[in-house]
């Protein structure tokens, strides 16, 4: 392969995860959730009470724009704040009620998604390609430094 080939795996890994995010962005746009604010939504469901900090590690992206985003978001019902108990100077990230009702909602569409991006696939392929991601992903882990 050379870098001319369409077919180049990483091409063609980047191509599939970019156009997953499209079609999953054009089906939840109905929800009125940006990708940024669907992505917190998201990080904020899987690790509810993390600080901004890490909400901005999670997201990657600096800590003022993290802010800015989470100021929005909550002026508009999507997240509250909440003292941390332990240090008054942190605040702990929670989804609202109708945020994690718009989740529940988001999740639906993104299992839709999957299920038809992989529609070509037996339900074998689906259970190898799963397992093989997992397996890349877990040696880009380890080659990152980060914790899977």
């Amino acid at each position: 392969m050379n870098p001319d080939d369409d077919g180049y795996i990483g091409y063609m890994l980047s191509d599939v995860a970019r156009l997953i995010r499209t079609v999953f962005d054009r089906r939840v746009r109905k929800l009125g959730l940006t990708r940024a604010q669907w992505l917190v939504l998201t990080r904020l469901h899987r690790r509810p009470g993390s600080s901004q900090t890490e909400l901005a590690d999670m997201l990657e992206i600096d800590r003022a724009s993290a802010g800015r985003m989470i100021d929005r978001m909550e002026k508009a019902g999507w997240l509250e704040r909440r003292a941390d108990e332990g240090d008054r100077r942190i605040n702990r990230l929670y989804l609202t009620s109708g945020a994690r009702k718009s989740h529940a909602r988001m999740w639906k569409i993104a299992e839709a998604t999957v299920d038809d991006a992989l529609g070509a696939l037996s339900e074998r392929e689906r259970e190898e390609f799963t397992r093989m991601t997992a397996q890349v992903k877990g040696r880009l882990q380890a080659l990152a430094g980060a914790t899977p």
